[in-house]
């Protein structure tokens, strides 16, 4: 699971002042059991109304079993310290993800 590949990595991240936020728009009480459940150690923003995820462009048309429907495409933003996106990592898949990005930060 990727969150368990950021929770896992947090200390490099840490060391690299690199801060680790996750996002969904599941409603803060969804979240807080998820943090729970899997021991994360990292922020979780709740954005219900969806406006999080359209601004950065990963509320996108899915499919599944044939099913077409509007959801969150896994993916990771690397903001800089200025405040200005540095990478975008799109349609990503758990396993070595938190690797990739902290090669990213340097």
């Amino acid at each position: 699971m990727e969150a368990h590949e950021f929770r896992d990595a947090k200390a490099k991240f840490d060391a690299r002042n690199a801060v680790i936020l996750g996002c969904s728009a599941d409603p803060p009480a969804t979240q807080a059991r998820f943090k729970a459940k899997h021991k994360l150690n990292f922020t979780l923003l709740s954005d219900t109304e969806k406006n999080v995820v359209k601004a950065y462009g990963v509320w996108q048309k899915k499919s599944f079993l044939g099913k077409k429907f509007m959801g969150i495409v896994r993916s990771t933003v690397l903001i800089g310290p200025d405040g200005t996106v540095r990478s975008v990592f799109s349609k990503v898949k758990p396993g070595q993800h938190a690797k990739e990005v902290l090669a990213a930060l340097g």
